[in-house]
């Protein structure tokens, strides 16, 4: 598989070594159940060390997968003594993000975790504090500049959309279809992210000789997936298979199903929200899986820039410095399998 292929550290979802991926429910209050990654008394790293203060940035959200970003920076923070996390808010856009961020290098934190509102737009805020001598850990939109970050953690785009295609490739040639009308509701068109989701499902399509029929963008939200699902099933009477990218703006999505009465195709979302997780458990609509995109990633981005930031690697691994890049694997949850990744779903 081609997205596997390439030169970066590749984890599932669970728990590698010493503030590596971290397993537990997420909601959207940081003092219950977000995912943390406990300390092991058997893990060299778990004992207290040299005090770190990490710098955070992320786009505001009150509920969802960004939400669920903060939220699990902040619970895994707050799970180590030696760690002292120093927010600023990120503000409606890049450049409200890039003046929060100058005020927080200007602090010198030891180590800076930024999630960008787009990776493109912040990278020279990545050089900027590289060259000052505070570590980056990049989140999820990457820097297009390999100088502008320490460690650059994310999910794999590409592999979302190589899961989904496969997911319906598989299930459309089991039932015999040759021919499969197939429709597609993306997140922002704009973002890389997006672009390597549709691309790695083309990829996955095209394996089985098939292709997207009509393509609707939303803006990650509820009321913009439910206005693309409208367009999309207004130019499609009839369809076989849906892969939404995104299970927050699925909730508008599967609104627009129900209001058309349309159920002679199947769906799959993305990210593994617990809504969707429920819904695939329930099995009650066309929402028959999920391929992830887990918020946990920013549990792992605290507990990396923790070992960055007192100069110590990870446990399980030989080499004596955290990796340069991490990349998490994207995996399917279909009914089958739904009930092991509940606690997973933000």
């Amino acid at each position: 598989m081609s997205a596997l292929s390439r030169r970066r550290v590749l984890f599932g979802g669970a728990a590698v070594g010493a503030g590596a991926l971290l397993t537990a429910c997420t909601s959207n209050d940081p003092g219950t159940d977000a995912q943390v990654k406990t300390n092991s008394s058997g893990d060299a790293n778990a004992a207290p060390g040299t005090k770190v203060v990490i710098g955070f940035s992320a786009p505001a959200a009150d509920h969802g997968w960004i939400a669920a970003i903060t939220n699990n920076a902040k619970a895994q923070a707050a799970a180590y003594t030696d760690v002292e996390l120093k927010t600023v808010e990120a503000g409606a856009d890049a450049a409200a993000q890039r003046a929060a961020l100058a005020t927080l290098i200007a602090q010198k934190p030891t180590v800076l975790v930024m999630l960008p509102h787009d990776g493109k737009e912040l990278n020279a805020t990545g050089l900027e504090a590289m060259r000052a001598g505070i570590p980056v850990v990049n989140l999820d939109r990457a820097f297009p500049s390999q100088a502008a970050y320490r460690l650059q953690i994310k999910g794999d785009n590409y592999g979302m959309g190589l899961a989904a295609g496969d997911y319906i490739g598989a299930q459309l040639k089991a039932k015999g279809v040759s021919n499969p009308i197939i429709g597609e509701i993306p997140g922002i068109d704009s973002l890389e992210l997006t672009q390597e989701r549709t691309q790695g499902f083309n990829t996955a399509l095209a394996a089985y000789g098939f292709k997207v029929a009509n393509r609707r963008p939303a803006e990650f939200t509820a009321d913009s997936g439910q206005a693309s699902a409208t367009a999309l099933l207004q130019a499609l009477p009839k369809m076989d298979a849906l892969w939404n990218h995104d299970d927050d703006q699925g909730i508008g999505v599967l609104a627009a199903i129900k209001q058309a009465g349309r159920s002679e195709f199947f769906m799959v979302g993305g990210a593994g929200s617990k809504a969707a997780i429920d819904q695939i458990i329930a099995d009650n609509s066309v929402l028959k899986a999920t391929v992830t995109y887990s918020p946990s990633m920013a549990s792992s981005a605290i507990s990396l820039a923790r070992l960055i930031g007192q100069g110590k690697g990870m446990t399980d691994l030989v080499e004596l410095q955290v990796p340069k890049e991490i990349t998490l694997a994207s995996e399917t949850i279909t009914k089958e399998n739904a009930a092991k990744y509940a606690k997973l779903g933000f």
